[in-house]
């Protein structure tokens, strides 16, 4: 049975990338019944898309989220910059989904600010060539670091993280996560904002924040390359789903088996058509 969930979060799923992990993600969305889900940027790599590379377990996650919408899943999509081609066709629905830029969501009697992040990068504002680049060489990087990984588990080792290692031992990373949290954070505040959610850095987080102009709550729903999480809200209580801690209690996972009957194009069809 699927677990009912008022509020789903995630991020930073990166599709159509070495890097993304669409089954542990397919395998998630397969086990839960949320009454909303956002979906907070980046889920599409457009920057790096290539018709060459776009598996089926790729194209299933695009389609069981139309088949979550059909099925009365509200779905909304805030636009990130690795898709941000789709920031021209913004505030458009098309059945339970929309497409939004930033979207305010009421949680009974607060406030939720919810956006990519992106807007507080510099080098995404400044440089966007080099922003790409960057985002070309983290790919490689992950496919290199589950190459490493899937020998270390025959080996009856942990797996191991490189791009966790290089942030976290690189003080100016370290100092643009610590940044990135508090400017959000105190424009949150200072807009009278209860919790301020956010994705991008693929750091997942719940704090409080406490400034001279008052508090708020900081998140981050984190990523599906590296952390495989989602930020979770439900009867009042947020909380942050981590898929490697809880993979085990989510059920057999029975989509292997089921064929795709959509290609792509089929899929980028069906949105044109609900679109106008």
């Amino acid at each position: 049975m699927k677990r009912e969930v008022d509020l789903v979060i995630l991020s930073d799923v990166h599709l159509g990338t070495y890097g993304c992990r669409a089954q542990e993600l397919l395998h998630y969305l397969y086990s839960i019944k949320p009454a909303k889900l956002v979906l907070n940027g980046d889920i599409m790599d457009i920057w790096q898309f290539k018709k060459s590379y776009f598996p089926d377990h790729h194209l299933k996650v695009i389609k069981y989220l139309f088949d979550m919408a059909y099925q009365g899943c509200e779905i909304i999509y805030i636009t990130g910059n690795h898709d941000e081609m789709l920031r021209k066709f913004s505030n458009i629905h098309f059945g339970n989904i929309q497409l939004v830029d930033k979207l305010v969501l009421h949680l009974g009697d607060k406030r939720a600010w919810i956006f990519h992040g992106d807007v507080f990068d510099a080098s995404i504002q400044h440089s966007k060539w080099l922003a790409k680049l960057g985002g070309w060489g983290y790919d490689r990087l992950i496919g290199l670091n589950n190459l490493i990984n899937w020998v270390l588990v025959r080996m009856g080792k942990e797996k191991y993280s490189l791009s966790k290692r290089i942030k976290n031992s690189v003080k100016k990373a370290v100092k643009f996560i610590s940044d990135f949290e508090q400017t959000a954070s105190e424009l949150a505040i200072e807009s009278e904002y209860d919790y301020v959610i956010c994705g991008h850095i693929h750091q997942p987080q719940i704090r409080t924040v406490v400034t001279k102009k008052g508090s708020c709550v900081y998140m981050n729903s984190g990523d599906w390359i590296e952390n495989l999480s989602a930020l979770e809200y439900h009867n009042g209580e947020w909380d942050m789903f981590a898929y490697e801690e809880k993979k085990d209690t989510l059920g057999k996972y029975p989509m292997h088996d089921i064929l795709l009957n959509y290609s792509l194009e089929n899929i980028l069809e069906r949105v044109r058509v609900q679109s106008f």
